[in-house]
């Protein structure tokens, strides 16, 4: 393979194979925010594709204007991966998804202690905490299916004999109040870095990201406790978020809309719920010409609208809540299941092919699905 970085226009970066499925309307979104006044660079991942005005999977690099709408509404969207105690071998899918029920509903009194801990107990979307939401969240009990850095997943506390579970969330409503806040009185336009409504909105950006990592953990431990289980929290890393950075000497600011940072350690890059996921080691001393990203997943294929036309005549439900890698998905959401789909994803070969040959990550071990949750409708 090739080298994958390519120059798309000036300041424009696509890291992408031959093999790699890239839509040409995410290329134009990505030239596009590249106009915008203060962005200095962007750069497109292997999972690419096009989104609400502005591209997913993507990084932008700004000096003097933040831009609120390029991360979107769902603040602080990332996933954490934990190891739990769970034997590989006497858990089947099943089985789990008798003991987990539905876990769409708020979370009860049981859980205020842990609530106020995370200083979220009076928040105004406090009843979202614990829950994942719709669209392309979930949380996915993982099996160990190949090792290839032994020394490094051993150091990380990973046991093959025991079940992962990845979880995918952000900030659920509270994020898209702030979006719809900032577009209501500035539409989306940009922001001057150092006025005092950036200084405001980086305020509430901070607090969605809070707000995010504590729904993480809460939907973790709240699936483990219905599965009688425990674990222990490995990585989470946000994927649409800002932050400040220097990039080749150059101070501005990183815009992350779907793209995992290379600067926190090993990171996950799931594919759909029928492909595997993989976890990986960045590195970041190569990564300045992706902007120190990666890909955060296999990025889709197919628009969510066009799924069931393409899939209905040829799947029946019963077979999309079952995947070729043997897993179950719980998903009860008629539309969602079809809008999810497998086939409506990239290969998640294709986009860790494409890092590897830009020598901005290395594998450390391949996960299959074993149990897949979306919604299970219902509140108990």
């Amino acid at each position: 393979m090739g080298n994958p970085l390519q120059t798309l226009a000036d300041g424009v970066i696509l890291c992408a194979s031959a093999e790699t499925w890239i839509e040409g309307e995410a290329i134009q979104q990505l030239k596009q925010t590249a106009t915008l006044p203060g962005m200095l660079r962007v750069a497109g991942m292997p999972d690419l594709h096009p989104g609400r005005g502005y591209p997913v999977g993507a990084v932008f690099f700004s000096q003097d204007w933040l831009y609120p709408a390029l991360i979107g509404g769902d603040i602080g969207c990332g996933m954490s991966l934990w190891q739990t105690n769970l034997d590989v071998q006497r858990n089947s899918a099943s089985k789990m998804t008798k003991h987990l029920g539905s876990i769409d509903g708020p979370l009860d009194e049981s859980w205020h202690s842990l609530i106020v801990d995370f200083g979220l107990q009076d928040h105004a979307f406090a009843s979202a905490l614990g829950t994942i939401g719709s669209g392309n969240h979930f949380a996915e009990l993982q099996r160990i299916d190949e090792v290839f850095a032994p020394d490094a997943v051993r150091d990380m506390g990973l046991d093959t004999a025991r079940l992962q579970l990845l979880v995918h969330s952000g900030s659920r409503g509270f994020g898209q109040s702030i979006l719809q806040s900032h577009v209501r009185t500035h539409g989306h336009n940009g922001l001057q870095v150092d006025s005092p409504e950036c200084r405001s909105y980086l305020e509430r950006h901070a607090e969605a990201l809070k707000f995010a990592v504590a729904n993480r953990q809460l939907i973790a431990q709240r699936m483990l406790a219905r599965l009688r289980g425990d674990g222990r929290c490995l990585l989470d890393v946000n994927h649409n978020l800002l932050c400040e950075a220097l990039v080749d000497g150059l101070s501005g600011w990183l815009h992350r809309k779907g793209a995992t940072p290379t600067d926190l350690g090993a990171v996950v890059i799931p594919g759909s719920r029928g492909d595997y996921s993989y976890l990986v080691q960045p590195v970041p001393e190569l990564s300045s010409a992706t902007l120190h990203s990666l890909a955060h997943g296999a990025g889709r294929k197919w628009a969510r609208g066009d799924c069931k036309s393409r899939l209905a005549h040829r799947f029946s439900l019963a077979d999309l809540a079952r995947t070729p890698l043997g897993n179950r998905v719980i998903c009860e959401d008629r539309e969602l299941l079809y809008e999810e789909a497998p086939q409506a994803y990239k290969p998640v070969e294709s986009v860790v092919k494409a890092l590897e040959a830009a020598g901005v990550i290395r594998r450390l071990a391949r996960l299959a699905p074993v149990l897949t949750y979306k919604t299970a409708g219902g509140c108990c």
